[in-house]
């Protein structure tokens, strides 16, 4: 069973932004005092990743179970909610996970190489600080949740439950080392002191799931901005 409602964009209390030539990353910074960072910070987030130095660093322990999907559209991606008890593990620093949204194309590129879209997987710790699990994607083969998802896509302004589970781990890679460094949001306001970790190994989905997201989404993707000189680390191994 799906029930779906009206929610507006989900934007209503900030000054409006989007994607186009007139409200879209370049303009980002002008559009409202707020957005400042988006033209001014030094950490700024995506970014592409080349010459990360491999490091001894506490590994991210995903503690992820199964859910009920609440999926809404507010007006610049679709955002799944986290509806049961999820988080990450750093360093003994438990990080909760409040809800994982989509770009297309993917935001983050690799040496130069761009990918077809980027789940962000968002968390927050106690105190508000926040950690983003980036997942790059490739059209291939089908994915176990991705394929599953872009047949419950909401429109922009509408929301919907289904009543039914997705497994959150299965979003993951099997195996993959993890990139890491701090950056920013990749949305207005662009705020700085994210913790970013950026899975190395894609995941695949079936081209029809991909142009299904494509259709809902546009291109939702803010360009790479420079790393300033930014430590950008990698795992020794795969994250557990």
């Amino acid at each position: 069973m799906v029930a779906r409602w009206g929610s507006g964009t989900g934007s209503d209390m900030e000054p409006p932004w989007g994607y186009g030539p007139e409200d879209g990353p370049a303009v980002w910074g002008q559009l409202s005092s707020e957005y400042l960072l988006c033209a001014v910070g030094n950490r700024q987030s995506p970014i592409d990743i080349v010459g990360a130095k491999q490091a001894e660093v506490p590994a991210v322990v995903f503690h992820y179970q199964s859910m009920m999907l609440e999926v809404q559209h507010n007006g610049h991606t679709v955002e799944v909610a986290s509806t049961s008890e999820n988080w990450i593990e750093v360093g003994g620093a438990r990080y909760d996970l409040t809800q994982f949204h989509f770009h297309t194309p993917g935001e983050h590129t690799v040496e130069g190489r761009p990918f077809d879209m980027e789940v962000h997987l968002v968390h927050q710790d106690e105190e508000g600080a926040l950690a983003v699990v980036g997942m790059l994607v490739r059209r291939g083969g089908a994915h176990p949740v991705l394929d599953d998802l872009a047949e419950q896509l909401p429109e922009p302004g509408e929301s919907l439950a289904v009543e039914k589970k997705i497994a959150v781990a299965e979003l993951l890679p099997e195996a993959s080392r993890i990139f890491r460094y701090e950056g920013s949001l990749t949305t207005p306001p662009c705020s700085e002191g994210v913790q970013w970790f950026v899975f190395e190994t894609p995941v695949e989905v079936s081209a029809a799931a991909l142009a299904a997201f494509e259709a809902v989404l546009g291109n939702n993707s803010r360009p790479v901005q420079p790393l300033n000189g930014r430590e950008l680390l990698i795992d020794k191994d795969p994250a557990p």
